[in-house]
């Protein structure tokens, strides 16, 4: 396994990402604090991102809107904006590109590059030059932070140290010396239920977490994660494998005029028919669909095993059934505050073996024609033209397209 002896990678993350879009767009935010929040008028709901000055204020993403407004009265709520940020999130990485190519894209926030020689000895003048011009071409208050290590991991420890707007380099001979004392809350891979086992099993600090042996960390996380975190930290150069699609999906909070079953059924409906347009059109069909209903009291789940489809009226009917449930499981009283529908056990179109047993497999192939074809002309007038049913999108619009750190929506996902 080969160790750098030089920088390698920048890791770069936008800082209040959301809320510094919002603010560049409408100079009325600018300087403020800002909270991005799921509806306009809506004070029963959480804020999903914080500018610098809110959180200078204590405001945290997932902070009640009453509990943001008690610390800080002054508190602006923004209703979000995910197109405007998915047009943000592309013209930054453009930018991005003509100072130095992305390797990859890790979230909406957040990417990665590899360091040329001359970026590995110059590392301050590679990140000005980012920084300057998203400033020039961008705007000022969109900013950055970058960290620069051995691996990309280290790079993204890195990055988080120095926020908003900062730049940390770690060369190799200050790993691991630069990470004793960091809290385990700052290593990626490291959540609260692993933090509580570390403890649990007498390793307190970072200094224990490091002294320990490879196969230690393997068998404290019972899987090789805790083995290829180790030599991350270490400053090996770790490759993560690819991994195959598990699910497709889109969630939604309900706005407050659609907290009922029946309300909310065609949402469900509208929510269900985006995740197949995107089952089709990355090749997949799925074999399971799994919906979730948060109330305020509980969380409700179902699921229903299907033959390997890709067509909206399967997954359709098989969400009708699921539905008919709910009405039974999820008590009158209670009020819906989320919804969430994925399709699962996905297999490749290449890959997919019809299934001799249903004696209605031509129908199922009928349905799929015709929704290739409703694809099509929905793709060509790039818009909702032709649906299964009614489309009359919530309050708050966003179907499909909601905030999300770790997929960057597509166009199509706003029709």
């Amino acid at each position: 396994m080969r160790k750098p002896d030089t920088l390698e990678r920048l890791y770069l993350d936008f800082d209040g990402f959301f809320a510094s879009v919002e603010q560049q767009a409408r100079p009325y935010l600018r300087d403020k604090p800002v909270g991005v929040v799921p509806f306009e008028g809506v004070e029963t709901t959480a804020i999903i991102a914080a500018s610098k000055e809110a959180k200078k204020m204590g405001v945290k993403s997932v902070m009640s809107v009453k509990e943001a407004k008690r610390l800080c009265p002054s508190l602006l709520l923004v209703p979000q904006s995910p197109d405007l940020y998915r047009r943000a999130h592309h013209a930054l990485l453009a930018e991005i590109n003509a100072v130095i190519p992305v390797d990859a894209v890790k979230s909406i926030d957040e990417l990665t590059c590899r360091l040329d020689t001359e970026q590995r000895n110059f590392p301050e003048k590679l990140s000005q030059a980012i920084k300057s011009r998203l400033a020039e071409n961008i705007g000022p208050y969109i900013s950055c932070s970058i960290g620069f290590a051995p691996n990309r991991h280290l790079a993204k420890i890195a990055c988080k140290q120095d926020k908003p707007n900062g730049t940390t380099i770690w060369h190799p001979h200050q790993i691991p010396d630069v990470l004793y004392p960091l809290p385990f809350s700052d290593i990626p891979g490291i959540g609260r239920r692993m933090e509580r086992r570390l403890i649990q099993k007498g390793v307190l600090d970072m200094r224990d977490l490091l002294n320990l042996q490879p196969k230690q960390m393997r068998k404290l996380w019972n899987n090789v994660t805790g083995e290829r975190l180790w030599y991350a930290l270490h400053g090996f150069d770790i490759q993560t494998p690819p991994s195959d699609r598990g699910m497709i999906g889109h969630s939604r909070v309900l706005p407050p005029e659609a907290r009922t079953l029946k309300a909310a059924e065609p949402i469900a409906r509208m929510l269900l028919i985006k995740a197949a347009r995107r089952l089709r059109n990355q090749q997949y069909y799925a074999g399971l669909l799994y919906v979730s209903c948060r109330t305020f009291q509980a969380h409700y789940s179902q699921k229903l095993s299907l033959p390997d489809v890709c067509d909206d009226q399967a997954f359709l009917s098989a969400l009708k059934k699921l539905w008919q449930k709910f009405s039974t499981l999820i008590p009158k009283h209670e009020t819906l505050s989320q919804l969430s529908v994925s399709l699962s056990n996905l297999h490749k179109a290449s890959e997919r073996q019809l299934d001799l047993l249903l004696l209605n497999d031509e129908n199922r192939q009928q349905w799929e024609n015709v929704t290739r074809a409703v694809d099509h002309l929905n793709a060509r007038y790039g818009k909702s033209l032709i649906t299964l049913g009614s489309w009359q999108p919530p309050s708050g619009g966003n179907l499909g397209g909601k905030i999300a750190y770790t997929r960057i929506p597509a166009q199509e996902d706003f029709w």
